[in-house]
């Protein structure tokens, strides 16, 4: 049952690939332009060629690390907020005009203060993680509140809180608003680094890749960038499912 749930799963997620496909198509017929909305073939065949240069793989590589520290430092930050917003109603208060800030700030306007503020090789991970840690933040928040009481009065009986209790009991009964808040953060994130690569010119990035092709009106090559993003973000979001299947079978 299982298998066949996944088997439709990954079914459903190569339609929406080929639906995407079908509508660039599409709009490059109804514009008449298809430099702007180049053939799907044109795209696949210079996304196939992209993998095979070492330039890409080495952007790839920058993006990524920039990806893995806005979302260790976001989520860092983003459950330490949370628990404490969790717990107390007067610091969710207190918190609640930062949280709708970061939240609501456009981000070129987020990127533009970080500029000011610190040397361009950081801006995009700490405009990134920023721009993360509401997200994370109100999930945690979230997820402590929906604990039942019953299992807090458990560990209330033998300990008082610590880090194994937090690990052991209060992670692992949140772990499905985690889960998924970490997930949209993947997504978020791989768009927020690009975006912020873009914007500074960071070399050796996928954003800075995306600058050089519009530049040039290379717009295959823009799209075969968007597959491999897509492609980041959906190999990003699946490792900790790999990682706990991996313990399941150690």
């Amino acid at each position: 049952m299982e298998q066949n749930k996944k088997g439709l799963n990954t079914l459903a997620f190569c339609l929406g690939i080929l639906l995407a496909g079908v509508l660039i198509q599409t709009a490059g017929w109804l514009k008449g332009d298809r430099l702007v909305f180049p053939d799907v073939g044109e795209i696949l065949r210079t996304f196939v060629r992209m993998l095979g240069e070492e330039r890409t793989w080495q952007q790839i590589g920058t993006t990524l690390v920039h990806l893995v520290e806005a979302l260790a430092a976001a989520a860092a930050i983003g459950t330490a907020l949370g628990l404490a917003q969790g717990k107390s109603m007067f610091i969710r208060n207190l918190l609640k005009p930062l949280m709708i800030l970061l939240r609501s700030i456009p981000m070129i306007v987020m990127t533009v203060i970080i500029m000011v503020l610190t040397k361009y090789e950081r801006v995009p991970l700490i405009a990134s993680a920023l721009m993360l840690i509401p997200l994370i933040s109100e999930a945690t928040a979230e997820g402590l509140r929906r604990i039942e009481p019953e299992m807090i009065d458990v560990y209330r009986m033998n300990s008082g809180f610590n880090a194994r209790v937090l690990f052991r009991v209060y992670l692992p009964l949140m772990a499905g608003y985690l889960k998924q808040a970490y997930i949209n953060a993947v997504g978020m994130g791989i768009k927020l680094a690009v975006t912020t690569e873009y914007l500074v010119q960071a070399r050796n990035t996928l954003g800075k890749a995306v600058y050089s092709s519009a530049y040039f009106n290379e717009y295959a090559e823009i799209y075969a960038y968007a597959l491999i993003m897509i492609l980041l973000a959906t190999l990003v979001s699946a490792v900790p499912e790999t990682i706990k299947r991996i313990i399941r079978k150690g």
